[in-house]
């Protein structure tokens, strides 16, 4: 059966080995807000219809019938949503990692591995939401029985849809609340011939969100140019020095904020760990310990950063004046003659 025009269904797997945070992310998005892009709100683009097991009313068989529908090619047009790093199935004799429903033949759980084999030739785009699901995650360190990766990992780097679209990765430990709805939006906008091919980078990342670091965007950069860090927390300046990697991580919090403009870790005092990243948490730990680039970058920037600032300050002073002819004249006595002064 066709969906209508004026819509695009999303089926959106939480099965992976995740926390669901980004579901739950999702729903404090407000630029777009899920209930616009739901409703129909914005004009031109389909309506979204979400398949998601946390926000959904139906369960058990009821929900699943959607994800059955897709995998047998009867709706024409659906985004496939991977939340949840993706488990090797075959590194062990029995058993599984990760499942979503049961066969209703067999009376075995289905794998999320399978799912995705179903569902992704199919999928008009193919879209992994947070870092587990992008790039392995927490799941993934070394060591993990499960043998872990991003979806990427699993399809193939090179894989397109059958729309011709590469996977879209938005990492994020979560990942922000209006990344993922601005994402969903953008394909949207795409589906309705109003975008041209999302941009995306050599790590699958749109563009525009992920092309600037976290220190790029962050409030308390201009004291990092100025060599003031922070030795303590709750200090405002900036805070490398106790552990904070915003120089090299490309993430947009500190130009987005959290939720409605407000939060989102430097913002509030916390170090950036790094959680957008490929590599983390791995090469990221241990937490809360100065990064090794940033103890000669520091060194570097302190021995011009104190000279720079004390001339701003004098620059600042002399700003904080108002010009002498602004200033009240002395009023003249009375009969006095200027010119004969």
């Amino acid at each position: 059966m066709a969906e209508s025009a004026d819509e695009i269904v999303v089926l959106w797997i939480t099965a992976g080995l995740g926390c669901d945070g980004e579901t739950i992310a999702l729903t404090g998005a407000t630029q777009p807000s899920l209930e616009e892009l739901i409703l129909g709100g914005l004009p031109g683009i389909p309506r979204l219809v979400l398949h998601n097991p946390l926000l959904a009313y139906e369960v058990g068989e009821e929900f699943l019938a959607p994800f059955h529908r897709a995998a047998r090619g009867e709706i024409d047009r659906f985004i496939l949503v991977i939340e949840g790093s993706i488990p090797d199935e075959t590194n062990k004799p029995e058993g599984y990692w990760a499942a979503f429903g049961v066969d209703q033949q067999t009376g075995q759980p289905i794998t999320t591995c399978e799912w995705i084999d179903r569902l992704a030739p199919k999928a008009w785009a193919v879209v992994a939401v947070g870092t587990c699901a992008a790039y392995g995650g927490i799941h993934a360190m070394e060591g993990n029985p499960t043998g872990c990766m991003g979806l990427a990992d699993y399809l193939g780097w090179d894989w397109r849809s059958r729309a011709g679209i590469p996977i879209v990765n938005v990492p994020g430990c979560p990942t922000l609340p209006d990344n993922l709805t601005e994402t969903l939006l953008y394909l949207l906008r795409q589906a309705a011939g109003l975008a041209p091919m999302i941009p995306l980078d050599d790590q699958l990342r749109p563009t525009w969100l992920f092309e600037q670091t976290a220190h790029e965007g962050c409030n308390r950069g201009g004291y990092y140019e100025q060599a003031e860090f922070g030795e303590e927390y709750g200090s405002p300046k900036c805070i490398v020095k106790l552990g904070c990697w915003g120089p090299v991580v490309q993430c947009n919090v500190g130009r987005r904020s959290w939720l409605g403009g407000v939060g989102g870790c430097a913002n509030v005092g916390g170090i950036c760990i790094g959680c957008t990243m490929p590599s983390f948490p791995d090469k990221f730990m241990p937490f809360m310990n100065q990064p090794p680039g940033s103890l000669l970058s520091s060194h570097a920037v302190a021995t011009y950063g104190r000279a720079v600032h004390a001339l701003r300050r004098f620059t600042q002073a002399s700003l904080n004046k108002e010009p002498s002819w602004r200033q009240k004249k002395p009023v003249q006595a009375a009969g006095s003659d200027s010119r004969n002064r």
